[in-house]
């Protein structure tokens, strides 16, 4: 696995000395944040748990593992609630929140070994194991920590909506950082956007963020598996490619995204539900009516319309757009912090996204509608490396 994630973690520390990528570097210099060296620190502590590993979930009831799993996002609710309502002088609440920061802190590790044994064992049971050595057992191994991810700073032309750079940040980074970043690489003639992410595959054990509610977790943990699981198949391989510049192509990319947020999302439910989902109530309730404003369909619109524009080399009449459109989003309550070209590269990749337009998400809703299950799937996919296999996959 390292040796195959490894030209991926050295190209995002390293830049070719181009004239752009020599004044990109000396910006993001001081805020980035190695993979390489991250791995080089957390594979040592992977190596002696592999060899003797700690069993004490092995002697934890079923019962147990899920109220520790519990008590623990309970206590990340608690903890953002205080954070919230804070006052900067109120010291009781300060101490309270570095009590409950703590205790949190303490169960992290306990708390991810819980959900990766769950998670391998919902994987092991839907048949989605390497069959190697006959051993029923899932391959990579499913193994996240639960920590803040890196930020990413993602690079746009601003003459066309393309991911050309992506470079990881550190995760604490202020607003006044971003804001620097962001300035300072849009003077190269670009368009860039720092994202927070949830979770990172690009590592081994994954990130994922420890902010987020226990069942986006469990899904999240699902997503970046998957795209280490992907990586010995031909999907994933050719998306690592993309990844490392070899070769370029952009429908893999939002395949192999697209076929991960998907899975990630229909597994995680299932784990969720087998451990954690409430019983429902006998009292029927009917469904919420919707609402007025479509978001979904407006983003669409948004990104048909910059595309139009740009098609036509309009670019300032393009980000003009993207900006009253932000102020228009936020005056219906939708804030984003900044629209541009970089915004849609990123979140198109993720053909479910409502940033995107692209006809992989619904063509692969439809290969999982013809699929009998997750693993057929799964299978199916991930044999995939153009767009027009995917479209053949579907006649």
């Amino acid at each position: 696995m390292l040796m195959i994630l490894l030209p991926v973690l050295l190209l995002s520390d390293f830049m070719p000395g181009q004239d752009f990528d020599s004044r990109l570097k000396s910006i993001v210099k001081p805020y980035q944040f190695s993979l390489a060296v991250w791995e080089a620190q957390a594979i040592p502590g992977e190596v002696r748990q592999f060899i003797a590993p700690k069993r004490e979930s092995v002697l934890h009831s079923v019962k147990y593992e899920i109220a520790t799993v519990t008590g623990y996002f309970a206590l990340t609710e608690r903890i953002k609630t205080l954070k919230l309502n804070n006052q900067p002088n109120s010291i009781s609440s300060g101490v309270e929140l570095t009590r409950l920061q703590e205790q949190k802190a303490a169960l992290s590790d306990t708390v991810a070994g819980i959900l990766e044994k769950q998670i391998s064992e919902t994987l092991t049971e839907l048949g989605i194991f390497n069959p190697v050595v006959r051993l029923r057992v899932t391959f990579p191994p499913v193994n996240f920590k639960l920590e803040t991810p890196p930020n990413l700073l993602v690079i746009s032309p601003r003459d066309s909506i393309e991911s050309v750079r992506k470079i990881t940040l550190q995760p604490a980074l202020s607003h006044k950082d971003i804001a620097e970043i962001e300035f300072r690489t849009d003077e190269l003639g670009v368009s860039s956007l720092v994202v927070g992410l949830g979770g990172l595959g690009a590592t081994y054990p994954t990130f994922v963020t420890d902010e987020a509610s226990l069942q986006w977790v469990i899904e999240a943990g699902v997503h970046e598996w998957l795209h280490q699981y992907l990586t010995f198949k031909p999907l994933g391989f050719a998306y690592l490619l993309d990844l490392t510049g070899l070769r370029r192509n952009y429908d893999v990319a939002v395949m192999n995204e697209t076929l991960a947020g998907m899975l990630g999302e229909e597994i995680g439910k299932i784990v969720y539900e087998k451990y954690y989902a409430q019983p429902a109530g006998g009292i029927s309730q009917s469904l919420p009516a919707a609402p007025e404003f479509d978001f979904d369909r407006e983003m669409r619109e948004i990104r048909r319309t910059v595309d139009s524009y740009l098609a036509r080399g309009e670019i300032s009449q393009a980000e003009e757009f993207m900006k009253e459109s932000r102020e228009s989003l936020a005056a219906k309550g939708y804030n984003i912090r900044k629209l541009n070209q970089a915004y849609f590269a990123f979140y198109g990749t993720y053909s479910d996204s409502p940033t995107s337009i692209n006809p992989i998400g619904s063509e692969l809703r439809e290969l999982r509608a013809k699929s009998a299950s997750p693993k057929d799937f799964l299978d199916r996919a991930s044999v995939l490396t153009s767009h027009q296999q995917l479209r053949d996959s579907i006649k």
